[in-house]
């Protein structure tokens, strides 16, 4: 299942956030660049005082201990400001609320 799930999140280029269990840390998003037997090719930026480090680690599948993705973003702040809500006269009436009984 989470050999499955790595060749899903690689062909999406989307990125990811790894527990390594052997090394009690987390790396955070990560690209997948390539899995090959049961090792797998990660990229991802570490910022150190002033610097910005890119990385490229190799891991075993089975030290991974957890594998999240971010689903979606929404920014808190512009959500006030850009958010427009239509009136109901300007829906179409197949997309309208319709009140409960």
């Amino acid at each position: 299942m989470l050999q499955r799930k790595l060749y899903q999140f690689s062909a999406e280029q989307r990125p990811v956030w790894v527990f390594l269990r052997d090394q009690q840390r987390w790396i955070e998003q990560a690209r997948i660049l390539e899995i090959e037997g049961d090792c797998v090719t990660l990229r991802y930026d570490a910022e150190e005082e002033d610097e910005l480090h890119s990385w490229e680690e190799i891991v075993r599948i089975d030290s991974i201990g957890a594998v999240s993705t971010r689903l979606a973003f929404f920014s808190r702040s512009a959500a006030s400001e850009d958010l427009m809500v239509a009136e109901q006269d300007e829906c179409p009436e197949a997309e309208q609320l319709k009140p409960q009984p």
